[in-house]
């Protein structure tokens, strides 16, 4: 069974940092090209950023609004996915997900549940 868990979800304050995880299980992280995605209360799912699967040569995307602020990456030994997120501003405060989808907020065969972010003083 495929499955992907979303952690590393918190409050933290303006200008601060948190990583978000993407465990996959069932397959191996690196035979798709994953997607985080948000979701602000009252608002459409928006992408944020992609890696391209292995076969595409791992390229990194970003949306303009996070460019320079997250990086996401890859640990095949761990079958994960990271999102680093820095300099976080309230703007950001949303649900985060992870996809096998590299731009659709529609797309992809599977989702995680889901971690808040919520950025506050």
């Amino acid at each position: 069974q495929v499955q992907f868990v979303e952690s590393g979800g918190g409050l933290v304050q303006p200008g601060g940092s948190l990583r978000l995880s993407c465990a996959a299980s069932g397959v191996k992280v690196d035979y798709y090209s994953i997607g985080w995605f948000r979701q602000a209360p009252g608002k459409e799912r928006e992408w944020v950023s992609c890696i391209s699967r292995r076969a595409g040569g791992g390229i990194t995307y970003y949306a303009d609004s996070v460019k320079g602020r997250f990086t996401i990456s890859r640990d095949n030994n761990k079958n994960t996915v990271y999102l680093q997120m820095n300099s976080l501003q309230p703007g950001d405060t949303a649900v985060y997900y992870c996809a096998t989808s590299c731009r659709d907020p529609r797309g992809g065969d599977y989702w995680g549940q889901g971690t808040q972010v919520t950025v506050s003083s």
